[in-house]
């Protein structure tokens, strides 16, 4: 240890009272960062993961220009050879094939134009939460045929219920006109409006023959085990279909491209709770800077002395600023090991919004939300503490090497 850490370490101990608040204000500022930034990254990932499981998937797989033209003949020609790709890469979950046509759905009395999407029973609940979302009625079963789930807004603008006929009226892939009866097995509620005033699910196997598409479908949904793992997924995609020469036809969007507007939600709220940390981390530097101001002034004798005796500016400087780090290390790694255990246990049981539970689980999110501790969120807080409290200490630190010897030593 250096001459400068002994003494930097002798010094702020002086006043043991004063140092230790000093550092609970600037460990608890870094604790409620580490805490705040986990939480509100896992609560996005909760977001994210709620919002693609009711429609898009982490990633899809679809032609060229389907995501701008929607158009029929905008198909995957062969999805069970792009499933085989998919069986061979890590960090997939599930993926599933979807098919959609728009059409118009008439009930006795009201006609209204809306998505008919083909899915398969069986694996569809892998990556789609609409299965927990049905509040009337039953999901599809595999087995089933002429049936389908309805949106709960549309449902209601058609005054349709369980068990009742819906007519969809719609062209084929082909150019056909594609016309059948559905039954209503179900109604589901997504929380998302879009999404329940427009859709109608079928089986895929009906869609593919109610609209010629001869075995093509115009998405493949896939789900990843984590968010982390999606873009090394879309990575290694559109290496095999490059490998296979589908690039020229087939495109991979990831969830960002699917739905560019809950990214920029997660930014505008990213930036509005950065605000809110700066704010914090401001009054924790005046509260640094008030600190060593009140030393620099009770020593203002000493520092007299030092200098008379050969103690160069340079060294006091030095000398005050070593002493701001170390005070401020000291609580910046207490309130980062303080600030991951709470998380990491939170992490671990989740917190309780019992109040909230009803507007969650409209969102297909559970009653309980659970921070994400990680690197960014454990380091982005403190380094910005660290930082701003070393710019503040340079004031103090400026302070003493304007001092003269005899003026320092009467003022005292």
């Amino acid at each position: 240890m250096s001459i400068y850490s002994k003494m930097a370490w002798r010094n702020i101990w002086r006043n043991p009272r004063r140092t230790v608040l000093t550092i609970c204000a600037i460990a608890f500022a870094c604790l409620l960062l580490v805490f705040m930034l986990s939480f509100q990254f896992g609560s996005y990932e909760a977001m994210i993961n709620a919002s693609v499981k009711i429609n898009t998937g982490h990633l899809k797989i679809q032609g060229k220009e389907y995501q701008d033209k929607r158009g029929m003949h905008q198909v995957v020609p062969e999805p069970l050879a792009i499933g085989k790709i998919l069986d061979t890469i890590q960090g997939i979950y599930a993926y599933t094939f979807r098919a959609n046509g728009f059409s118009l759905v008439s009930s006795e009395d009201r006609t209204y134009g809306i998505l008919v999407t083909g899915i398969d029973p069986a694996i569809e609940e892998t990556v789609s939460t609409i299965k927990q979302l049905v509040r009337k009625g039953n999901y599809l079963s595999p087995a089933d045929t002429g049936q389908g789930l309805v949106g709960s807004l549309l449902a209601q603008n058609l005054k349709a219920s369980i068990g009742d006929e819906l007519t969809l009226l719609g062209q084929g892939r082909d150019g056909s006109i594609a016309a059948t009866v559905v039954i209503v097995k179900g109604i589901y509620s997504s929380g998302i409006n879009e999404v329940d005033r427009n859709t109608i699910q079928i089986p895929l196997k009906d869609f593919q023959e109610i609209y010629s598409m001869r075995g093509g479908v115009h998405e493949v949904v896939i789900v990843a085990d984590t968010l982390k793992h999606v873009a090394s997924i879309k990575r290694t995609i559109k290496q095999e279909l490059d490998r296979t020469d589908k690039t020229s036809e087939l495109t991979v969007m990831d969830w960002m491209e699917l739905v560019p507007g809950l990214l920029q939600s997660i930014q505008l709220d990213l930036v509005s709770g950065f605000i809110m940390y700066g704010i914090l981390i401001v009054v924790v530097a005046f509260s640094i800077l008030n600190t060593f101001l009140m030393a620099i002034f009770e020593r203002t004798k000493e520092f007299g002395v030092m200098m008379a005796v050969g103690t160069t500016p340079g060294r006091l400087t030095r000398l005050v600023v070593t002493e701001s780090m170390m005070l401020t290390m000291i609580g910046i790694v207490v309130g980062i090991v303080i600030g991951s255990l709470v998380t990491m246990y939170f992490q671990t049981y989740g917190i309780d919004f019992t109040g909230a539970n009803e507007i969650l689980n409209a969102y297909g999110i559970s009653g309980r939300l659970y921070p994400r501790l990680s690197i960014i969120s454990a380091t982005v807080g403190p380094v910005a503490v660290l930082i701003i409290t070393f710019l503040s200490a340079l004031y103090p630190a400026l302070k003493v090497r304007r001092l003269r010897p005899v003026e320092a030593m009467q003022g005292a």
